[in-house]
Parts: C-alpha cells; structure tokens; sequence
C-alpha cells in the first residue's frame, strides 16, 4: 500500500515539476551570444582593461605640459610682504624707502593672478614608465579577449550539461513507462494465478525507483538551467531548454603539436612580463637626472580680479637626485627580483599549458573509445531486454531476470549519454587550449 502511495505522489509530482517556472527555449549560438554580451566575469575584465588604459593615459604627463591657474588675495603689515606686495603692484615710491615705513609699513592688500606652465624635457624614467604601461594596456586587452574564451567554453559546457539533464529525464521516463507497463502485466498475471505476490512487490519497488530517480534527474534540469542562467546574466527562475539536442559533436580543434605562443593567455602573460623589464630600466633611469622647463605669468593688483601690474618668470632646472638614503637601490633591487620571477612565471605557465593540452588530447582519444564501448553496450542491453520481454510474456522469465535487464537498459541509455557529454566537452577543451 505504502509503495503505491509513493508511485502515485510521483506521478502527481511529476507534472508539475516545471509549471511554477517560465519555460525558456535556448540553442547553443544563442547562449553564447548572451555569454558574450551579458557575461558580468568579462564586463568586469572589460573594466580592468579600461583601468589600465586609464594608467597609460596618465603617462602623458611626460610629453605635455602641467597648466595651472590661480587666485589668491592677502592683507598684511609683515614689512617684507608689504614692501614685496608694492614692488608687485608697481606703486613703490620713495618715501616707502623711509626706515620707518619700511619697519612698520601700513597694512596692504595685494591679489595675485598667476599662471604657471611646466614642461617636462628629458625624463628618461618616465619614458619607460609609458612603456611599461602601454605593455600591461596590451595584456589586459589579450586577458579579455581570453576572458570571453573562457566563458564561451564554459557557457557550452553548461549547455552540454543541460542536454545531460533532459536526456537523463527522458530516459527515465521511458524507463517508467515501462515500469508501469510491467506492472500492469504482473498485476493481470497475479490475477490469473501465474505470479506470486512477491513477483508483483518487485515490480512495484522497481516503479519507486525510477520515479526516485527521475526527480533527481528533474532536478539537475533546475540546477543546470540556473548555473546557464548565473552564466547569461538572466534571471534564476527560468528553466532553459536546449533546442539542440545531445548529439557526437565533431570539432575540428588545431591539432598542434606545441601550444601556440599566440594565444591570447600566453601573449599576456609575455607583455606583462615584458613591462616588468620596462619597469626595471625606468627604476635604472631614475639615477639620470631630469631636465623641466617651467615659467609663470603673473598680474598683481590691490583689487580682486584686476591687474593693473604683470611680470612673467620661465627658466630650465636640471635636477638630479644623488643619493635618496638607499631608497633607489632597495626599489631597483626589488624590480630586479620582480621581473624575474615573471620571467619564470611565464616559463612555468607555457609549461603547464603545454601539459593541459597534452591530457586534453588524452581525453579525447579515451573518449572516443569510451563513445564505442558504451554504444555496443547500449545496444547489447537493447537486445537482452526485448529477449527477456517477449519471455516473459509468454511465461518463460522470471520477474527478477526481466527488471534486472530493464533496469540495466536505463543505466546504459545513461552512460552512454554522459559518455556524449564527455566526449563534446573534451573536444570543446582541446579547442579551447590550442586556440591561436
């Protein structure tokens, strides 16, 4: 009794496992459209590339001038300000020669305008500063474009889990089509005196199983789809539903016997070294000295905003810090060390990737022969389960041989799925590690 109440509340159940969820028809181009558009991972890369063009930007400032404004007022008896102020403004008299008034001068206002350019004209460090920046720019354009790789291959292996899933709930459901179609025909046997009870308890255990397991497998559908959805940026309330269906998908991956220098990953990681050179010679370059040219304009006036007085200021400074405490020997010492772990980071990197690829081909060609072996296994328990049905309609089978091959054949129809899967996703992967 019990285990009918069970097998009834899963055909209940059963029907409506999807109705309180939006059904939302997707093919594989579509979401790796949306993965590509609506992916959060790469606009957060798009944004650090935009911060690193920012960087480069900023190293301007060693080619183009600094241009500043100001305005400012003041009032004061401080006899060299005061005295000052008059020479500014032009109103110097000679009674303002007077010891007395040049002691306690009488309070004056001054406004000064004043524009002040500096130009930078040989800054050797800077120079390798906008190198450095322009390398690392480049190698966060190369991540990004790694970036939207990355995500496509893993959008297509959301995808591919997705047909797992619905493949995995339609298998089921044939399975329990035939589970019940067994038990109507052990229930009529049982009438007719042919089985015994316990022939009739095996069937039925048989029926709780599959539907145990098809709310599993219904649920992996929910799952898979909010994982797709957490990749498109929708929302995690539709349920996806592939419009291409799980089939042996034959890419044509480079089939290289090196991984490609060229690929985006790796070319990162070459410019990101490299700007860990430039960052070493600005650091060298910083022990040169730095020659600005600056100059100023100036209009003075005891009122804001006028000018009845000017005077211009330019001139050229050569600066050259000699010895800043052992604080130029300890940075150059440390970007030494800094560009060359790169450098190994970079080697171990081609390295790894190289072993990547390698246990990637591996996994295709096992794959591939997993692919056979499951198939001529599918089809054996195919054959095995007509011949011990036909049996057993005619009384020659025992019930337990016939759920065995039965419950056999939904377990292959399984494997050989998931073995679809990995083989599409071992091939996508290969793709993914050898493209230029």
């Amino acid at each position: 009794m019990k285990i009918r109440i069970i097998t009834l509340i899963g055909v209940l159940f059963s029907g409506l496992w999807l109705h309180a969820q939006e059904i939302k028809p997707i093919s594989r181009q579509d979401a790796i459209q949306m993965v590509k558009e609506n992916n959060r991972d790469i606009k957060i890369s798009q944004q650090e590339f935009l911060e690193s063009r920012g960087d480069f930007r900023q190293t301007n400032s060693i080619f183009l001038p600094n241009l500043a404004v100001s305005h400012s007022g003041i009032t004061t008896t401080n006899p060299l300000m005061a005295f000052g102020s008059k020479l500014n403004q032009g109103i110097v008299t000679q009674n303002d020669f007077n010891p007395e008034m040049l002691n306690n001068p009488d309070r004056i206002t001054n406004f000064a305008t004043k524009i002040e350019v500096e130009q930078p004209l040989i800054n050797l460090d800077g120079i390798y500063q906008r190198k450095a920046a322009k390398r690392k720019m480049d190698a966060t354009a190369l991540k990004t474009e790694r970036t939207i790789d990355y995500m496509v291959l893993e959008v297509e292996k959301s995808y591919m889990q997705l047909q797992l899933a619905y493949q995995a709930v339609a298998v089921l459901e044939n399975s329990k089509k035939a589970a019940l179609a067994n038990k109507k025909l052990a229930d009529d046997s049982f009438k007719q005196g042919y089985l015994q009870r316990s022939d009739v308890l095996a069937v039925e255990i048989r029926v709780s199983e599959v539907n145990n397991q098809l709310q599993y497998a219904k649920s992996n559908v929910v799952n898979a789809s909010d994982y797709l959805a957490y990749l498109v940026n929708e929302p995690v309330n539709t349920i996806f539903q592939p419009t291409d269906s799980l089939e042996i998908s034959l890419l044509t991956p480079d089939e290289l016997e090196t991984v490609p220098l060229e690929r985006a990953d790796i070319r990162a990681m070459k410019l990101a070294t490299e700007a860990y050179g430039e960052i070493l010679q600005a650091d060298k370059m910083s022990f040169l000295p730095n020659l600005n040219a600056f100059g100023s304009y100036e209009l003075y006036d005891d009122e804001i905003f006028a000018g009845s007085a000017s005077g211009y200021l330019a001139g050229i400074q050569l600066k050259w810090d000699v010895f800043e405490g052992y604080k130029r020997f300890g940075k150059l010492q440390k970007s030494q060390a800094t560009y060359e772990k790169a450098k190994l980071q970079y080697d171990s990197y081609v390295s790894q990737s190289k072993m990547e690829k390698n246990r990637a081909s591996r996994a295709v060609k096992d794959a591939e022969n997993n692919l056979s072996l499951t198939r001529l296994a599918l089809e054996q328990a195919e054959e095995s389960l007509r011949i011990r049905t036909n049996r057993f309609q005619q009384g020659l089978e025992k019930t337990s041989d016939l759920l065995t091959a039965e419950a056999q054949l939904s377990q292959k129809q399984l494997e050989y799925a998931q073995t679809i899967f990995e083989y599409n996703f071992a091939q996508a992967q290969l793709q993914f590690l050898t493209k230029k």
